[in-house]
């Protein structure tokens, strides 16, 4: 079969670390962090009071006041996302066929702040007063609906549910589409607000969060031996992904390009990571595979460094399993020491990271990275940015459930 070649044209994203893709950049480039204590609500009670928080964000200035008070905050960080994507892509929709525009936008959980809402209507006032708006609000799929209906997006619609691995899913999923001739043009990504009360108490109880509240911005430490735990974050990022002639026919910037994707199950535990990392390990081998690369070519690994004892370790062991000694050769880097875990909005911006790396040739750093660990003992660009040209990097997510997936992307030649 004759694939297409699949590029990425237009980036959109609301993070802790800014909303413009070129201020998100130079934060992480320059180690700047997203992580204070929590506003949203008041964490008194609470083991954990840090999270990676978007300030000051007003829908209002991209989404109708109405309808944004329909939207659950996750939605709106989907909406404002795709808007940016859209307006940075430059794309004409009048002058493009829409039927064969898609989009696939996840969220892990959904309108978690909706739900605790309307469970605190029903507790306190009755089922009478619950909102009409409730279930609306509330689905993860309802992202990707509002965004078709604003721009009149009739192609491939739906959303990809795999907790932390669940925007990386959509974008390969988007790939698969264009690549087999099936759509155009994609916007793929995902979105999370999961900073509220019920959202934070239940991490804790998973022994999941940091607790490190007295230094907030030290507090996601990937790969590095005091590590207790991840940083909530929440925010969207959005990717145009767009067949390759589609997007010369209109002289779109092109930002990279993505040529492989790996989907695996560790199929071993509802939590933790199997030892030894080998979903993750054939996760990343079928992203090369499927992108006709040799292990040798991967200059840079955005790893999926969460902060937490055991996906660090597994994760380094799954790199070490697959690219053996040249593993000590590869840079890699965790975006999430500087915008804490961002659930299933995750992968979304961890690619837009890597794709920025790749453009730029420079890799962001791993931040608060001070004491090594024995078990953690790669390269992982450690508190400094460093250049160096990327050809093909690879960008890991992987959810509760035993999800897996890799991406691969490569440098656009002609």
């Amino acid at each position: 079969m004759d694939l297409k070649r699949v590029v990425v044209t237009g980036m959109g994203l609301v993070s802790p670390l800014g909303d413009t893709i070129d201020t998100y950049w130079n934060n992480l480039i320059n180690g700047r962090n997203g992580i204070s204590n929590i506003t949203l609500f008041d964490t008194s009670d609470y083991k954990t009071k840090i999270a990676a928080e978007i300030k000051d964000f007003n829908p209002e200035n991209f989404i109708d006041k109405k309808e944004a008070r329909r939207m659950d905050r996750f939605t709106q960080f989907a909406m404002v996302a795709a808007i940016k994507a859209i307006e940075d892509s430059a794309i004409d929709l009048e002058a493009t066929d829409r039927e064969r525009f898609g989009v696939i936008v996840s969220s892990g959980i959904g309108g978690m702040i909706t739900y605790e809402e309307e469970c605190r209507t029903m507790l306190e006032r009755g089922p009478k007063w619950i909102s009409p708006f409730f279930i609306p609000m509330l689905i993860s799929d309802i992202a990707p609906g509002h965004i078709s209906i604003r721009f009149g997006l009739k192609g491939v619609n739906y959303a990809t549910i795999s907790a932390c691995a669940s925007s990386s899913h959509a974008i390969g999923e988007a790939f698969n589409h264009i690549r087999y001739g099936k759509a155009n043009a994609v916007l793929a990504g995902g979105s999370e607000a999961p900073i509220n009360r019920m959202g934070i108490a239940g991490f804790n109880a998973l022994k999941a969060l940091s607790t490190r509240n007295d230094e907030p911005e030290k507090s996601s430490r990937p790969f590095e031996l005091n590590r207790d735990g991840f940083v909530m974050g929440e925010g969207g990022g959005i990717l145009l992904l767009e067949e390759l002639e589609h997007a010369r026919a209109r002289k779109a910037k092109i930002y990279g390009e993505i040529v492989g994707i790996g989907f695996t199950a560790d199929a071993f535990h509802i939590t933790q990571p199997v030892p030894g990392g080998e979903g993750a390990a054939r996760s990343m081998k079928l992203a090369m595979q499927d992108a006709g690369i040799k292990p040798e070519q991967v200059e840079y690994i955005n790893a999926h460094g969460t902060s937490t004892p055991y996906n660090d370790k597994t994760e380094t062991e799954a790199i070490k399993s697959v690219f053996g000694e040249y593993a000590r050769k590869l840079d890699i880097s965790s975006t999430k020491s500087m915008i804490g875990h961002l659930l299933g909005a995750s992968g979304a911006l961890e690619a837009i990271a890597t794709l920025l790396c790749i453009k730029n040739s420079i890799i962001h750093p791993t931040t608060n990275y001070e004491t090594p660990d024995p078990d953690c003992d790669l390269n992982y660009v450690p508190n400094k940015a460093k250049n160096r040209n990327v050809n093909y990097a690879l960008s890991n997510s992987f959810g509760f459930g035993g999800h897996n997936v890799t991406l691969a992307f490569k440098k656009f030649t002609a």
